[in-house]
């Protein structure tokens, strides 16, 4: 049997996870992704196939680069601030195949103070 690396696991978790997954134009999807370098936020619309909003670290307005808990928790206040401009209260976490601690906990916790409801 092959060798898996981690990102070929955390591929197959994210697979398994989208199984049970799907976000409306009600409730959309907040999926969360992190590469070395940024942080990514979208809320998305299965339904449809839309993305609603997003936020990443690339943004301008952000002013923080890297990925850490604190850009973490900068991206999570901003996409929360972006549901609220597009009238999203309700949303279902879709954590991207990451385990639920440190960068993923912090956006979480960021984009529910903020607003959201998960």
């Amino acid at each position: 049997m092959p060798q898996l690396n981690r990102k070929a696991v955390r591929r197959k978790v994210h697979r398994r996870i989208r199984k049970k997954v799907s976000g409306t134009a009600e409730c959309p999807r907040l999926a969360v992704h992190f590469s070395n370098q940024h942080v990514y936020a979208q809320l998305i619309d299965d339904d449809a196939g839309n993305t609603v909003a997003s936020a990443s670290t690339q943004d301008k307005g952000l002013g923080k680069k890297g990925s850490s808990a604190a850009t973490a928790t900068a991206v999570g206040e901003m996409i929360a601030k972006r549901a609220k401009d597009a009238k999203v209260e309700q949303v279902v976490f879709d954590r991207g195949g990451f385990l639920f601690h440190g960068k993923v906990k912090a956006l979480a916790d960021a984009a529910r103070d903020g607003g959201l409801q998960f």
